[in-house]
């Protein structure tokens, strides 16, 4: 089964999607991740999407219930690299993606996360 890696780099976690998300991809990765903040006892979580350049209204909800999963397990969501047409696709769906904070690339979420003041 495919699955996407997570990296673990102190307390937080890194996961970089690089292939085209489906279904049960985000699936996968929605539990693989809950059990890596469980697991590593991760204060903060950085998912980047610059990879993707189309999300449907399935995987838009699963970044934002993965960031609603994360908080009440004690950590904190950063979305990096999002493109403009999948910025736009999500407004266009009416999802707002509550909880999740974005940042333009890597090392401004991992700032961000540093920071832990959200």
């Amino acid at each position: 089964m495919e699955r996407i890696p997570i990296l673990r780099m102190g307390d937080l976690l890194l996961v970089t999607i690089q292939v085209d998300m489906h279904d049960r991809l985000a699936m996968t990765l929605q539990e693989d991740l809950a059990d890596r903040i469980v697991r590593d006892n991760a204060k903060g979580v950085l998912i980047d999407i610059s990879a993707l350049d189309l999300v449907d209204s399935f995987i838009g909800r699963m970044i934002s219930n993965t960031a609603a999963m994360a908080r009440v397990l004690d950590a904190r969501t950063v979305v990096v690299g999002m493109q403009p047409a999948v910025a736009i696709t999500l407004v266009e769906l009416g999802l707002t993606l509550a909880g999740v904070k974005t940042a333009l690339n890597v090392e401004k979420g991992m700032a961000l996360l540093g920071k832990r003041t959200f």
